[in-house]
């Protein structure tokens, strides 16, 4: 009896775990062993060079540590403005208030919506020219502040990090709901009775009871955020002169400019632990300020 409870254990473990064997494993190795070549991704020949594809990454590849900044500025920006939009917004959402259902449907439209419409729609609204928020602005008597915002190497940056958190605030919206509707609503009635104020029972109640979803959310917003891309290149595929570009848009760079698929993977790969470091490093973070709470 007991091998046949560890034989049904591992037959509804083993479709996961080939499936995660196929596409996630071998994969991995794949790339890593072709990270070690210098090769073409057209001549069958490949030139084994070791580790000297990484060695370049670390040392000598300007463009890829930028486009790391601002992946990571971007990233930033949405681990604050757009995590704290979407945290307030479900916390409304949660309390008694008129229209809530209508909201959470609207709040959850752009994220579902598709990448590169809503790149080529901001596009044409932060057009220099014609762009409809330059239109508005010296409509509105602000024609000073009208500039050409994905152009202008100064705005580029933040325009698409802006961008970036009205089009992804709507995950952190639903999760965070999700979370603040399973706190017990007789806590906070407990708390009312009492007498404590607002701010209280934000803190001792709400807070320590949303930090497991606020990990969540904020691991999930490092892990998109730094692998996005394909907005960025509906707006400005990297431009201007790479202030702009991001990591997933650098390895495509090594592939279709240069042709260097060995240095693409050694860039995928390093791109990788990179990810699993900051996750890592978050989820510590996040688990020390759970249990100081």
């Amino acid at each position: 009896m007991k091998l046949k409870s560890i034989l049904e254990n591992y037959i509804f473990v083993f479709p996961a775990t080939l499936i995660f064997v196929i596409f996630y494993l071998i994969p991995f190795i794949w790339v890593f062993q072709l990270g070690l070549y210098e090769w073409d991704g057209i001549v069958p020949a490949k030139v084994f060079v070791g580790l000297g594809n990484f060695k370049e990454i670390l040392f000598e590849d300007r463009i890829w540590w930028d486009s790391m900044r601002n992946a990571g500025y971007i990233t930033l920006i949405a681990l604050t403005l757009q995590n704290t939009l979407a945290f307030l917004l479900a916390w409304a959402c949660d309390r008694q208030m008129r229209m809530k259902n209508f909201y959470r449907v609207l709040f959850f439209i752009p994220p579902v919506l598709s990448e590169v419409v809503v790149g080529l729609v901001w596009q044409w609204i932060l057009d220099g020219h014609y762009g409809l928020l330059n239109g508005w602005l010296t409509y509105a008597g602000f024609p000073a502040l009208a500039r050409s915002w994905l152009s202008d190497p100064h705005t580029a940056l933040t325009t698409v990090a802006i961008v970036h958190c009205w089009k992804g605030f709507g995950w952190g919206f639903l999760i965070f709901l999700a979370g603040l509707q399973t706190i017990p609503r007789e806590l906070y009635e407990a708390a009312r009775v009492d007498g404590a104020n607002a701010w209280s029972t934000f803190k001792n109640i709400m807070l320590p009871l949303m930090m497991p979803v606020a990990a969540l959310v904020a691991i999930l917003t490092i892990l998109g955020t730094m692998q996005g891309f394909v907005m960025i290149i509906a707006m400005t595929d990297g431009g201007p002169a790479y202030h702009t570009q991001v990591p997933v848009l650098r390895i495509l760079a090594s592939m279709r400019g240069t042709s260097r698929f060995g240095y693409a993977c050694a860039q995928g790969i390093s791109f990788g632990f990179i990810l699993v470091a900051l996750s890592f490093i978050q989820y510590r973070f996040s688990r020390w300020t759970r249990d100081s709470a």
